[in-house]
């Protein structure tokens, strides 16, 4: 059904180059075995927050914005965050260092509120950051170079739990 895709969410919320740039991800991640499956448990519910999966696992969230009903800390805009899922697959992963370095301006710091996955000190790409939130990076309204940069780290996310299974 249509309403299920994010893609369909992406066009009736998103517009311009936010649009362009979620439709192009959601396409990525399709075409590389990362499924985006609508998330509704408690807390998002009344959002339009997607998780892409990969074998039953969570590769990366993806949150957008622009309803009345969603929350207004991106209004009109998309958000992503890479899932930490308990493995260190981030840790000292082999990226360039220009994708290493956009990592790095993209830690989520603080405290996300995620009671399962709190706060702490992270080694992401072989430099440690303190206090990072559970989801470790979040890429808000990515452009062009961030966007290239999730989808790099995505790839070792997936490579990862390949790897495991």
């Amino acid at each position: 059904m249509l309403t299920h895709k994010i893609e369909h969410h992406i066009r009736k919320l998103l517009t311009g180059e936010a649009q362009a740039n979620a439709l192009e991800f959601a396409a990525h991640l399709r075409a590389n075995g990362m499924e985006p499956v609508r998330f509704k448990n408690n807390y998002w519910k009344d959002k339009c927050f997607w998780a892409a999966r990969c074998r039953g696992e969570d590769v990366c969230h993806v949150l957008l914005n622009g309803s009345p009903a969603q929350d207004k800390t991106e209004p009109e805009g998309w958000i992503i965050w890479s899932d930490d899922s308990g493995s260190k697959w981030y840790e000292d992963a082999p990226i360039d260092e220009r994708t290493r370095e956009i990592a790095w301006r993209h830690v989520d710091f603080g405290t996300c509120g995620s009671q399962s996955n709190p706060a702490g000190r992270k080694t992401i790409f072989g430099r440690e950051f303190e206090p990072v939130c559970g989801s470790v990076l979040r890429f808000n309204n990515p452009d062009t170079e961030a966007l290239e940069c999730a989808k790099k780290i995505f790839a070792i996310r997936k490579e990862d739990i390949l790897r495991r299974a």
